[in-house]
C-alpha cells in the first residue's frame, strides 16, 4: 500500500481525513494532463474565463457555511471566524478587486510610436502552474493566486496543506459545477513529504511553483508611543497577536511600549485579554482555538519558558477559560509577557502562537533607530500598518522584504507573477514579411 496523507484536527488529534499520497508517477500524469488542457484554456476568450470564475465564486458564497464548518474541523479556527474568512468582505472582496483589474492588467503594452514600425508587448500565460498553499488562511491565500493564474490563461495544479485537503477538493468541485472549465484546467495533488514536493517541481511540464501566500512569516513588531489611545491600541494589538491563535504570517510578535505609558498599556491589554475565550473551536463563543499541532504547541510553550527562565514576568490576566484547557487538543494559553530583553527567543524569532510579549523602552529611538514620519521611509519591510494590524487590503501589494521573501500577491501588480512578456517588433513593408525569432 502507498503512503497516506492524514488530517488530524487540532482540537482532538484524531484522524478525520485520509488521502492517498500522490506518487511521482501520478504527479507526472497530472501535469501532462495540465499541459494538454493548457492550449484550450489559453485560447478561451478572457471574457469567458472571467464569467466562469465569477459563477464559481457565487457558488462558493452559497456554500460558505459548509465550507466554514469544514475549515474549523480541519485547522481549528473558531467557527465564529471560519465562515467570515470566505464571506463577501474577505475572500469575495479580494476576488472582486482582482476581477476589476484583470482586463487592464492583462492587456498588451504599447511601444513608443515610430514611423514605419509597430511594436508592442503581449502578456502570455506560463502554462501548468503549481500552487502550494498553507493551512492557516487557505481560502484567503488561494484566491490571491488562483484567480490571477486562471484569468491569465494558465492551468493550475493545487497542492494543499495536509491539514486542509478539503479546501482544494471543494474548489475543484465548485469550478466543475460552475461549468465551462475545460477538463484538467484545475487539478489537485496531495503530499505531505518535502522530498516528494522537491521532485514534483523538477517535472519538465511544471513552471516555477508559486507558493500561494508568499511572503513567508516574520517577527513583526509594534510600537506604542506616548500619544497613543491605549484602550484602542490594546484592542488592536491583542487581536493582532491572538487572532487565529497567533498563526498568521503578519501576526504581532513583539510590542515595544514607551516607558511613560507601559504600565497603563499592560493593564489595558490584560483587560482586553480577560474577555477572550479559549476552547473548542466548534463553540460559537470561542475566539481562541488550538494551535495546529503538538509540535507547534511544544514550540510556543518552549519560547514562553525560555523567556520566564531569563527573567520575564508572566502578566497574563485571570481568565477561567485559560485554566486546564482540554488535554486532547493543542491548546496554548494566551500569554502576556513583560520585563523582556532581546536575549529571549520570543523577541528574536517568530512564535506563531498566542503570545503577547511587551518590552519597555525609554524613547522612540530605542524602539527603532528613527521615529516619526522618517520611520515610514526607512523601515525595511514590505508591508507597514499604522493604527491597525493584520488586515491586508486587496488594492495593496501583499509582500515582504529580506528573509520574508520578495514575491507578492494582490495590489495593482497582482497579475505579474502569472504571465511572461512577449515583445513584437514589426517593420511595415509592402508585399513581403520575414520573421526573426530570438531564442535567448
Amino acid at each position: 500500500m502507498g503512503s497516506k496523507v492524514l488530517t488530524l484536527p487540532p482540537s482532538n488529534n484524531k484522524v478525520i481525513l485520509e488521502r492517498d499520497e500522490t506518487t511521482l508517477s501520478e504527479a507526472k500524469n497530472v501535469f501532462r494532463a495540465s499541459s494538454d488542457a493548457f492550449p484550450s484554456w489559453r485560447a478561451t476568450p478572457f471574457s469567458q474565463r472571467r464569467d466562469i470564475l465569477t459563477k464559481a465564486l457565487c457558488l462558493i458564497q452559497e456554500r460558505k457555511h459548509q465550507l466554514g464548518e469544514e475549515l474549523t474541523l480541519q485547522m481549528g479556527r473558531p467557527i465564529s471566524f471560519g465562515v467570515k474568512e470566505i464571506e463577501i468582505e474577505t475572500m469575495q472582496k479580494r476576488a472582486d478587486y482582482l476581477l476589476s483589474i484583470a482586463e487592464e492588467s492583462l492587456s498588451p503594452l504599447p511601444g513608443q510610436p515610430e514611423q514605419g514600425f509597430q511594436h508592442w508587448i503581449e502578456k502570455e500565460p506560463f502554462g501548468p502552474t503549481l500552487l502550494v498553499f498553507a493551512w492557516n488562511f487557505p481560502y484567503l491565500i488561494i484566491v490571491n493566486s488562483l484567480l490571477p493564474a486562471l484569468l491569465s490563461g494558465n492551468t493550475v495544479v493545487l497542492k494543499p496543506s495536509p491539514q486542509t485537503p478539503l479546501v482544494a477538493e471543494r474548489l475543484v468541485e465548485i469550478f466543475t459545477e460552475a461549468g465551462g472549465l475545460p477538463k484538467d484546467v484545475v487539478q489537485v495533488i496531495h503530499t505531505g513529504n518535502a522530498e516528494t514536493l522537491r521532485e514534483l517541481v523538477r517535472i519538465p511540464d511544471v513552471n516555477e511553483p508559486v507558493r500561494a501566500g508568499e511572503p513567508r512569516g516574520g517577527n513583526d513588531p509594534a510600537y506604542v508611543r506616548t500619544d497613543a489611545d491605549l484602550k484602542y491600541v490594546a484592542e488592536q494589538l491583542v487581536d493582532g497577536a491572538v487572532f487565529n491563535a497567533g498563526q498568521s504570517c503578519c501576526a504581532i510578535e513583539r510590542i515595544y511600549v514607551h516607558t511613560d505609558v507601559h504600565d497603563e498599556f499592560v493593564a489595558e491589554v490584560q483587560k482586553e485579554l480577560a474577555q477572550y475565550k479559549l476552547g473548542d473551536p466548534a463553540d460559537k463563543n470561542t475566539n481562541v482555538g488550538p494551535v495546529i499541532s503538538r509540535a507547534a504547541q511544544a514550540s510556543v510553550n518552549a519560547q514562553i519558558q525560555d523567556a520566564l527562565a531569563k527573567g520575564a514576568v508572566n502578566a497574563t490576566p485571570s481568565n477561567p477559560t485559560f485554566v486546564n484547557p482540554a488535554a486532547e487538543g493543542n491548546y496554548v494559553i494566551p500569554t502576556v509577557l513583560i520585563n523582556l530583553n532581546h536575549d529571549m527567543v520570543v523577541m528574536k524569532e517568530e512564535t506563531f502562537g498566542p503570545v503577547i510579549p511587551i518590552m519597555r523602552v525609554s524613547s522612540d529611538e530605542e524602539a527603532d533607530p528613527v521615529a516619526g514620519e522618517k520611520l515610514l521611509k526607512v523601515l525595511e519591510a514590505g508591508t507597514v500598518f499604522i493604527n491597525r494590524c493584520d488586515y491586508p487590503n486587496p488594492d495593496l501589494a501583499w509582500t515582504g522584504w529580506k528573509n520574508s521573501g520578495t514575491r507578492h500577491t494582490l495590489g495593482p501588480r497582482g497579475f505579474d507573477p502569472f504571465y511572461k512578456l512577449k515583445s513584437y517588433h514589426i517593420r511595415e513593408k509592402q508585399g513581403w514579411l520575414f520573421l526573426s525569432i530570438s531564442l535567448e
